[in-house]
């Protein structure tokens, strides 16, 4: 059950991550490089939520690929 601390997020931790990757998402197109890694990282820390270094640049990967539409809780694996 060690997995848990890890790679398990809780639904209002998801919900939380998924409002600010939409945020993120809907004003990403043509930012400069860097943006939505410093953006993501303003709206985690607002909401309250902390998430490990990488999982923060599979979503910036996600958003800044995916131009929108990225499933956060898919990214994250869980």
């Amino acid at each position: 059950m060690n997995d848990d601390a890890h790679t398990t997020h809780d639904s209002s931790k998801l919900e939380a991550v998924q409002g600010v990757v939409d945020r993120v998402s809907s004003y990403q197109d043509g930012a400069p490089e860097g943006t939505v890694r410093h953006e993501l990282l303003a709206g985690l820390d607002s909401a309250g939520v902390r998430l490990e270094d990488d999982e923060v640049t599979r979503l910036a990967d996600a958003i800044e690929e995916q131009h929108g539409g990225v499933d956060a809780a898919s990214v994250l694996g869980g």
